[in-house]
């Protein structure tokens, strides 16, 4: 098929970074790909987010191998996209964690999720041959759930809905550090083509009110003291607002989507067109704000098919 999405010509390696966030707290990261979190307990450790394949999860296990040999016991998936979850048999966790809401997104449009985000994406399924089906939680909670490895207290929340209807965070109290999932960001593009723009400031706000001291986010660097993690945040809120309000206002006057595609454009390209994945975020982006903007609460399921639709009508 001929390049049509932005990520479908990506194929250079990027370069990993395993940044300590916290004692015994982890964050691997690779240059604006999908992130990882770990957190080493006294006796075992909980992963956050297993990456697209088992191939590439065998990257995040090679890390933690340099820093402890404690078994993998828990493995945390903040949301339910294919390149967060499909990795995550390679850990070899007893449990596997998912909000309620995420595993009935898996169930509603997981397989869905995973044929799209393959055909847009493909060098994040590095060895797909080697992913056994679709990722399914033993474990959901719906507000709040509270894990002890050993002594280390994690507590794992819905927050609110922003980047998906079912966004986890995870916060280890003892060091007062939280891993975002893709509600944060850092100098990366927010993938928001199944978001809720309106609700996701407010879930900002409530991660800012842990006042945290170091945030590992769902792409981009480790965020590292309270400076850095609230530009992170108030960066994040830009660029969701940035994208809802020029296309809502298209949606007002009864105007297109490539109207909308256009109005997006000329807001956020001076300030992010340098961000990672900027270009294949955006026209998922626009779709979904428009959507929103028209009074669509729930986003539409994407498959190969609509994502094909939708680069046409953005054409115009």
């Amino acid at each position: 098929m001929a390049k049509v999405f932005a990520s479908q010509g990506d194929m250079s390696e990027k370069k990993i970074s395993f940044t300590e966030v916290g004692e015994g707290l982890y964050a691997f990261t690779a240059e604006g790909d999908p992130n990882s979190g770990v957190i080493i307990g006294d006796d075992s450790v909980m992963v956050v987010e297993a990456q697209a394949t088992p191939r590439l999860a065998q990257k995040v296990i090679d890390c933690i191998r340099e820093v402890t040999d404690k078994p993998i016991s828990h493995v945390v998936l903040t949301h339910y996209h294919a390149v967060r979850v499909l990795g995550a048999s390679a850990f070899g966790a007893g449990q596997v964690i998912m909000s309620d809401t995420a595993r009935s997104m898996v169930v509603e449009r997981g397989q869905e999720d995973w044929d799209s985000e393959f055909q847009r994406f493909p060098r994040l399924f590095e060895e797909h041959e080697s992913i056994p089906g679709l990722t399914w939680p033993t474990t959901t909670f719906s507000d709040s759930m509270t894990v002890y490895l050993g002594n280390r207290r994690v507590d794992i929340m819905h927050l609110g809905r922003a980047h998906t209807a079912g966004d986890a965070v995870i916060h280890v109290p003892d060091q007062n550090v939280m891993f975002t999932g893709d509600i944060v960001e850092y100098h990366s593009a927010c993938y928001c083509g199944d978001g809720h723009f309106n609700d996701w400031g407010n879930t900002l706000d409530n991660i800012a009110w842990f006042d945290v001291d170091a945030i590992a986010p769902g792409r981009g660097d480790a965020l590292v003291g309270k400076e850095m993690v609230n530009a992170a945040i108030e960066n994040t809120r830009d660029f969701v607002q940035s994208t809802y309000r020029p296309a809502a206002r298209v949606a007002a006057r009864g105007g297109s989507l490539k109207e909308a595609w256009d109005a997006v454009r000329a807001e956020c390209d001076p300030k992010f067109a340098d961000y990672a994945i900027y270009e294949h975020c955006l026209p998922f982006n626009v779709a979904r704000a428009y959507d929103e903007a028209r009074g669509i609460d729930t986003p539409r399921i994407w498959t190969a098919q609509r994502d094909l639709e939708m680069w046409e009508a953005l054409q115009g």
